[in-house]
């Protein structure tokens, strides 16, 4: 907070953002964020104002996202250690509630069974129960009701004094609300006045409709006032839930600002209106209707003639049952050749292996400066080499110069600083995979129109927005984060990305797909059960990606009709609900514009995922999109049900990404594979790095194993394409990524 008062003091607010190209502004401030103060002194004086204006406008942005991200993360986990608190003190008062009972039982017993005609005295019924006994019962019980009432609360409330720490300061922050969030705003007024002294206490009118329902028990005293703390704690847990969803909003930041900002505005949805629709291959709103219904009756009656006859799937009783699918067959000829590939590659050390993938591809062209000028310093390439490496072995700019020689740590800075980037990444790892396509033998393996993808966790040992708590792999104390990557059916990598292991990993599927800036022409796409939402359905259904994703629990997800009169025959047990075509309809126009938003990337599409998906249950947008995604979905099930040969597409081609979780493993050996930042910056250069090394491993790999295989046949052997494509093309043992680099200093001329 004291960051974003201290740049709004210099009185950027003054600016008006809006008549700079958000383009341009992001470009002018990743390239004055790289120069030091001493090269800024050295412009003159318009130019470097310029500069200094954009980039305090984009950190305003920045700052505002990361100031939102630290609320959500600080409420996230105080519920959580709450939630904690309140299991651990529920357990153990459960057992002393029923220890408490027996006694209660037993008291009440004795009096059921005192004699009519005998008085009875407390010494007497002290003299047949323990009192301190049956008080501290009482106590106990006492003590549970009110846990079990006001438990939670009174546990959340006690860390009421943490929260103000930051908050006066963070409900300050320039908020606006959607159409219809107005007691939201409102209640953020309260707040400002009463600490500004204006108000006293909350008044009547005080809304408290969004307070949650653990805490509204305790939301008002006897006499029917308003308890601040309560009321306050409430208001902080729903701006948590309203940032994410969008009601509630930033109109300066970078990506909590008003949903439809986040798409085309109104003057370039109006002059590309017409066009969407031929661009994205959909139907328009007056035919959308029976485009969608004749879809699905035909998708639903080839399903009809297709179930039960491989066995998969039948219907019992009115359920469906399946059997479990068997592995995919691998036949002994393919284990036995995967053998002999793996025995002939010979070892390489890691720097020797980029060297011969450059000279080949020479991706190293596009390692150049922010602003593109050729110049180079001084022993560039080892330098480059060994950068890239420290980033992706983990080593580290200190550790790196150590096994180097001539190569200092201010070199390999001055390489990091202007040369190695998402961007330059990004290009090079692009050239790599072009130039793999190319290659034969990937072509054996598939056309590089279907991927998938999926999060790999890595523990992180220093404080990020990014890093959570991921108790599966890494218990409640340590934290993780995720590199999420999507894989072609080639083996390739063409999207990374840094992920919090907290929100479901649906939210990232359309990003990598977007963002894509490869050769391959994705159009199938899989994911396993978290990468799956119905809102991810329709997008891609819109967007004309295939989505196929392995879904856990098959046999109990819902499956929808859309007409409640037509027939399905034995399907009619599991088609046991309707999707609302009329929404769909009604919202077709502007489901288009989100989907021709995306695909223009005006914003991030894990943003607008995760706004649709947070949106309000009266959010007809969403309505439309879920009941879209409904149809979809059942569409692709059934399909899954009856087609073998889908299930195993599926499965091959996420077997090809989990298998390749293992070479970044290898490769990220420093720091027993342990992020040691916690800065964005450098976490994603590294994740780029990894994967740009993964794909430059593959290209090394594909060449060798060409050259066995064709080794093998000049022998003798017959090898067909069909048992090359089960071979896999990422086999790692042979890389040394270790040791001392460069010992035979090959320097390239």
């Amino acid at each position: 907070m004291e960051r974003y008062d201290n740049l709004v003091s210099t009185g950027i607010n003054e600016f008006e953002e809006k008549v700079i190209d958000t383009a341009f502004l992001n470009y002018l401030y990743r390239l004055t964020k790289r120069y030091s103060a001493k090269d800024m002194k050295r412009f003159k004086d318009h130019k470097r104002y310029a500069l200094m204006v954009c980039f305090l406008l984009e950190s305003r942005k920045i700052l505002l996202d990361h100031l939102v991200k630290m609320h959500d993360q600080y409420m996230t986990e105080l519920c959580r250690q709450t939630k904690n608190s309140h299991d651990k003190k529920h357990k153990e008062f459960r057992k002393r509630q029923k220890k408490a009972i027996d006694a209660v039982l037993e008291t009440t017993h004795v009096l059921l069974e005192w004699p009519d005609e005998q008085p009875l005295y407390k010494k007497d019924l002290w003299q047949r129960i323990d009192e301190k006994h049956l008080l501290a019962s009482i106590d106990d019980l006492h003590i549970f009701k009110r846990l079990e009432e006001r438990g939670y609360c009174d546990l959340l409330l006690a860390r009421y004094p943490s929260l103000r720490k930051y908050f006066a300061d963070f409900i300050r922050l320039p908020f606006e609300v959607a159409k219809g969030s107005g007691p939201l705003i409102k209640a953020i007024e309260f707040v400002r006045k009463l600490d500004d002294g204006d108000l006293k206490k909350l008044p009547e009118n005080t809304p408290t409709a969004f307070i949650p329902r653990e805490l509204r028990r305790s939301l008002k005293d006897q006499a029917d006032n308003i308890n601040r703390n309560v009321w306050e704690m409430g208001l902080a847990l729903a701006m948590k839930d309203a940032l994410r969803s969008g009601d509630l909003y930033l109109p300066q930041s970078k990506q909590h600002v008003s949903f439809w900002d986040l798409t085309l505005n109104e003057p370039s949805w109006d002059e590309t209106r017409q066009a969407v629709y031929t661009e994205l291959q959909q139907p328009p709103p007056h035919e959308v209707r029976a485009a969608i219904s004749t879809q699905f009756h035909e998708s639903v009656s080839e399903a009809k003639k297709l179930f039960g006859l491989d066995n998969f799937a039948e219907i019992q009783n009115g359920r469906l049952k399946l059997k479990r699918d068997d592995k995919l067959e691998v036949p002994d000829k393919v284990n036995q050749l995967q053998k002999v590939i793996d025995a002939h590659m010979p070892s390489i050390r890691i720097e020797q292996l980029l060297m011969e993938v450059d000279q080949m591809t020479h991706y190293s062209r596009h390692f150049v400066p922010i602003q593109h000028h050729q110049s180079r310093p001084k022993a560039f390439y080892k330098s480059l080499m060994a950068a890239i490496i420290s980033q992706a072995t983990n080593l580290g700019v200190v550790s790196m110069s150590n096994s180097v020689k001539g190569v200092t740590v201010d070199m390999l800075r001055h390489i990091l600083q202007y040369y190695i980037r998402e961007e330059t990444l990004i290009n090079a790892s692009a050239e790599i995979v072009y130039q793999h396509h190319e290659l034969p033998l990937s072509a054996v393996h598939g056309t590089g129109t279907l991927s998938s993808s999926d999060a790999q966790r890595f523990k992180i040992r220093a404080d990020s927005l990014l890093a959570s708590y991921y108790p599966r792999y890494y218990g409640y104390y340590e934290k993780a984060i995720g590199i999420y990557t999507h894989v072609s059916d080639q083996y390739s990598v063409f999207s990374t990305k840094i992920i919090s292991c907290s929100p479901r990993e649906a939210l990232y599927v359309l990003d990598g797909l977007l963002e894509n800036n490869t050769i391959l022409k994705i159009r199938e796409h899989t994911t396993d059960t978290h990468g799956y939402t119905e809102i991810v359905f329709a997008l891609c259904h819109l967007l004309g990606f295939y989505f196929m994703p392995r879904i856990r629990d098959l046999k109990d997800q819902q499956l929808y009709r859309i007409d409640k009169t037509v027939d399905y025959g034995d399907l009619n047990h599991l088609l046991t609900k309707t999707a609302d075509l009329a929404i769909i309809e009604e919202q077709w126009e502007y489901m288009m514009r989100v989907a021709i938003s995306l695909k223009q990337k005006t914003a991030p599409a894990h943003v607008i995922v995760q706004r649709l998906t947070n949106s309000s249950p009266s959010d007809r947008l969403t309505k439309a999109f879920t009941n879209l995604g409904r149809i979809i979905k059942t569409e692709y099930i059934l399909r899954y049900l009856t087609d073998k040969e889908l299930r195993q597409t599926v499965q091959r081609q996420l077997n090809k990404g989990e298998y390749r979780h293992k070479l970044p493993r290898w490769i990220f050996f420093a720091d027993q594979g342990e992020f040691t930042t916690g800065d964005y910056e450098e976490i994603m250069n590294k994740a780029s790095s990894l994967s740009f090394v993964s794909n430059a491993i593959l290209y090394w790999n594909t060449i060798k194993i060409s050259d066995i295989v064709e080794q093998l046949r000049q022998q003798g052997e017959e090898i067909d394409d069909e048992t090359l494509s089960h071979i896999s093309l990422l086999p790692y043992k042979h890389v040394l990524p270790n040791g001392t680099y460069f010992i035979e200093d090959e320097e390239k001329g």
